[in-house]
C-alpha cells in the first residue's frame, strides 16, 4: 500500500496532445509572414489620397444601397413593410440609385480607357511608355503587350457600354414594362467584364515580372546624352514660387479672362504642358465631373414616384457638380508637389485643404495663378527651370579654354544681388565659376585692353637695388 501511494499518478497527456495538435491544424502560416505594421502604414496613405477618400464614398452609397436591395428582395423587411406596392417603390428607386452612381463611374472614367484605346492603335514609343505604367507591373516590357493590353482595354470598354446600356433600359421603361433578358445581359456583362479584366491584369504576363535586356539597355544612361545635357542653356529653380498672389488677376488680364470663361480648356492646355496627362481627357473628364451629375440624377428623380426623394436626387446632382471642382484643387496639389511650390495651411493648418478651397470658392483665380506660373517657368525632366539667353534679364553660359585642359564655364546673372558673388564648383570634367555679368565683362576688358608691362632697362654701370 505504501508503494502504490508513493508512486504519484501519471498526468493524462491526451487531451494536451489533441489540444496542441488542433491548434497546429488551424494555424494559418502565411498570417505570420504579413507585416502588418507596413499593411496599416499603406492603409493610411492610401486613404489621405484625395481620389481615393471619393472612391470609398462612391462605395459607401452604392453598398449601402446593395444592402437595402437584399433585405427587400429576400423578404427581411416585409414585416416592416407589408404592402408589396410600396416594397416595389421602394426596389425600383433603390435601383434607379444605383443605376444613376454606376452610370456616373462609367462617365467619368471612359474618356481615359478611350485615351488608352487611341494610344494603343498609334503605339509610339511615348505611348508605349505611358502604357506599361498603367498595365504592365513595375513599368516594364512584357511579351505580346500590345496584344494584352488591348484585351484588357477592349473588357473595359465593354464595361461602360453596358453600364449605358442598362441605364437606358431604366430611363426608358417603368418597373412593368422594363423587359427582363437585356437587362440580366447588361448586368452580367458589366459586372463579368471588369472581373476578367482585373484577372486578367494579374495572371497575364502584364502582371509578371519580366525584364528585358531592351529595357536594361534602355535605362543606362547615354554618354552623349549626358554631355549634351552639360551645355543646355537652363537653369534648374531649386525653389520656385507662384507668379503672383491668388488675387493678383491684373498682372495677366487675357489670363484672367480666358480663365474664367475658358476654364475647362485652360485648365486641360496647362495641365498638359506641365507635364500631367491628355488635354483632351483633361477637358472631358471635367466637363464631365461638372455636368453629368445633375443630368443624371435629375433624369433619374423623374423616375422616382416618391416626392421626398425625387428632390433629395436632384439636389444630390447639384451638389455633387459644384464639388467637380475639387478636381482642379487635386491636380494644384499634384503640380505643387511635384515642382515644389509653397503651401498656404490656412485652412485648418492643411494645404491640400487650402487647395480644395481655392478651387472650390475662386476657381478663375486659382487658376489664372496656376497658368501664370507655368508662363515664368520652363518645365524639363518634371522641374521648373528657367532658360538661359543673352538678355540682360536672364543667365548666359560662356564657354572658354583653360589652362590645364579642363573647361571653363562663366555662369553670368543679373537676376538677383547673390548672383553677383563668386562661387566655384569644382568636378571630375570641368570647373565652374559663378559670378555677375558686368564684373566679368569689365575684368575680362580690362585684362585684354591692359598693354604689357614693358621690361625696366638700367644703366650698366648703376648699381643693382
Amino acid at each position: 500500500m505504501q508503494s502504490m501511494s508513493s508512486n504519484p499518478p501519471l498526468p493524462d497527456t491526451t487531451s494536451d496532445t489533441s489540444d496542441a495538435g488542433r491548434r497546429r491544424r488551424f494555424r494559418v502560416p502565411f498570417v505570420r509572414k504579413i507585416n502588418w505594421g507596413s499593411l496599416v502604414r499603406y492603409g493610411k496613405k492610401w486613404v489621405k489620397h484625395p481620389m481615393n477618400i471619393a472612391l470609398l464614398v462612391w462605395l459607401f452609397f452604392v453598398a449601402s444601397c446593395l444592402v437595402v436591395l437584399f433585405l427587400l428582395m429576400t423578404g427581411i423587411l416585409n414585416q416592416n413593410i407589408p404592402k408589396s406596392s410600396v416594397r416595389k417603390k421602394w426596389t425600383e428607386i433603390f435601383n434607379q440609385i444605383l443605376n444613376a452612381l454606376f452610370t456616373i463611374m462609367c462617365l467619368y472614367q471612359h474618356p481615359r480607357i478611350s485615351h488608352h484605346l487611341v494610344l494603343l492603335c498609334q503605339w509610339k514609343s511615348n505611348d508605349i511608355v505611358e502604357l506599361r505604367n498603367v498595365y504592365c507591373k513595375n513599368g516594364t516590357k512584357k511579351s505580346h503587350e500590345r496584344a494584352h493590353m488591348m484585351f484588357v482595354v477592349f473588357l473595359l470598354q465593354i464595361t461602360c457600354f453596358s453600364q449605358y446600356g442598362l441605364c437606358a433600359l431604366y430611363w426608358a421603361y417603368t418597373s412593368k414594362t422594363r423587359p427582363d433578358w437585356p437587362q440580366i445581359l447588361f448586368i452580367a456583362l458589366g459586372t463579368g467584364a471588369p472581373i476578367i479584366a482585373a484577372l486578367y491584369t494579374v495572371f497575364s504576363p502584364l502582371g509578371r515580372k519580366t525584364v528585358s535586356e531592351n529595357d536594361e539597355e534602355s535605362q543606362q544612361p547615354n554618354g552623349d546624352e549626358n554631355e549634351l545635357k552639360l551645355y543646355k542653356k537652363s537653369v534648374v529653380v531649386t525653389s520656385p514660387d507662384w507668379a503672383g498672389g491668388l488675387f493678383d488677376c491684373c498682372d495677366d488680364v487675357s489670363v484672367c479672362c480666358l480663365s474664367f470663361f475658358c476654364t475647362f480648356c485652360i485648365f486641360g492646355w496647362n495641365m498638359e504642358r506641365l507635364g500631367f496627362g491628355n488635354m483632351y481627357v483633361h477637358i472631358i473628364t471635367f466637363i464631365l465631373l461638372c455636368s453629368a451629375p445633375v443630368l443624371v440624377f435629375s433624369v433619374t428623380a423623374l423616375n422616382i414616384n416618391d416626392y421626398a426623394i425625387r428632390y433629395v436626387v436632384g439636389i444630390a446632382g447639384i451638389v455633387l457638380c459644384l464639388f467637380g471642382f475639387l478636381y482642379g484643387g487635386f491636380w494644384r496639389i499634384q503640380m505643387r508637389k511635384r515642382f515644389k511650390l509653397p503651401a498656404n495651411p490656412c485652412c485648418f493648418g492643411f494645404s491640400a485643404f487650402s487647395d480644395f478651397m481655392k478651387w472650390l470658392f475662386c476657381w478663375s483665380c486659382s487658376l489664372a495663378q496656376e497658368v501664370r506660373t507655368g508662363n515664368f517657368y520652363d518645365v524639363e525632366n518634371d522641374r521648373f527651370c528657367r532658360n538661359e539667353s543673352e538678355e540682360g534679364s536672364q543667365r548666359v553660359l560662356d564657354l572658354l579654354p583653360s589652362d590645364n585642359g579642363a573647361v571653363l564655364v562663366i555662369m553670368s546673372s543679373l537676376e538677383t544681388e547673390a548672383a553677383s558673388k563668386c562661387t566655384v564648383e569644382q568636378g571630375n570634367e570641368m570647373d565652374i565659376i559663378k559670378t555677375g555679368r558686368r564684373e566679368d565683362e569689365e575684368a575680362m576688358n580690362d585684362e585684354m585692353m591692359r598693354p604689357p608691362l614693358q621690361p625696366l632697362i638700367k644703366p650698366e654701370g648703376q648699381p643693382k637695388s
